[in-house]
């Protein structure tokens, strides 16, 4: 496994991360604790260590799972972050919650279903500009960080507020940004990524396969359980996204190597670009994930010695 520097938080962090939306239980399956686990353990044998969640997916539901296990696991071996905003209902169904009352709440039951004294990285989850822009809220998170709660704070982007929040991260004490990068999204090598840089932000990749689509094993007309949250991109936009797929993997994917790797790897060659983190529904995609690191190039900026 590789190791990259965080940004200004200077935790160093697998490239290779593990995002958990999936413990939630809206990507077609509902985990066991045990299931859990085992994806967890293989991820910590690969060398991974970085857990990304957020208290949204499930009713804390992810965070339960993930916390039940770091009780049995030494938790100073990993980076954990979450996030905060969304208040969970039903299947996709959230309410907004970015007041400061209500995110102190959030914290402590985050905290409680994680079986831990401290987040190592608390993240506003893309929310509006309007609820970023709350100085009682930046407060609050501050205090918590003073308390011992927080060790860090940072900003979980949607693609509709990306630089207002960017540009004024460090003003509300914030050291990272997370955001949607892929081979077939790559509107933040445009703004995003250089103010990043310029601001020593540490930079997050989420859904670098394409929600799965960059694995290259869905062709188009795929369809989805109701209870997967890809149910809702089915259609010609899809089959033409697909499309686009099979194309890139005819074209630039060298033949011997999985697709899905090759996708991980591309993202983590941006010299922004700290960690990816895809989903995975088992061990063995863990372990899939995790060989992306064999691809990467030694000499990228935020690489550490470990």
């Amino acid at each position: 496994m590789q190791y990259r520097r965080l940004g200004r938080t200077e935790l160093n962090v697998s490239a290779i991360g593990i995002g958990t939306w999936q413990f939630g239980g809206e990507w077609g399956h509902a985990y066991t604790q045990d299931e859990a686990d085992r994806v967890l353990h293989t991820a910590k044998e690969e060398g991974i260590n970085f857990i990304d969640t957020a208290e949204c997916y499930g009713d804390h539901l992810s965070e339960s799972l993930i916390g039940n296990f770091l009780a049995h696991d030494k938790r100073e071996d990993w980076v954990v972050a979450t996030k905060f905003g969304h208040q969970f209902h039903s299947h996709l169904n959230r309410t907004d919650r970015f007041d400061a009352e209500h995110v102190l709440t959030q914290l402590d039951k985050s905290l409680l279903a994680l079986k831990t004294d401290y987040i190592d990285l608390y993240q506003f989850h893309s929310g509006s500009d309007e609820a970023f822009d709350q100085d009682d809220l930046w407060t609050m998170l501050s205090k918590q960080v003073d308390a011992g709660k927080i060790r860090h704070l940072g900003i979980s982007l949607n693609k509709s507020n990306s630089m207002h929040q960017t540009t004024r991260a460090r003003s509300v004490g914030a050291s990272t940004i997370q955001i949607v990068y892929n081979r077939l999204e790559r509107q933040p090598e445009q703004e995003v990524f250089p103010a990043s840089e310029a601001d020593d932000l540490g930079v997050l990749a989420r859904v670098p396969l394409a929600s799965g689509f960059l694995s290259g094993k869905y062709k188009p007309g795929v369809t989805f359980a109701d209870n997967d949250v890809r149910k809702r991109n089915e259609g010609i936009e899809l089959d033409e996204t697909l499309k686009q797929v099979e194309f890139i993997q005819q074209n630039e994917v060298p033949a011997d190597v999985p697709m899905a790797q090759w996708a991980l790897a591309w993202c983590l060659r941006h010299p922004a670009v700290a960690s990816v983190i895809p989903g995975c529904k088992d061990e063995a995609q863990v372990r899939s994930n995790a060989q992306a690191a064999t691809l990467l190039d030694a000499d990228h900026p935020l690489v550490i010695n470990k």
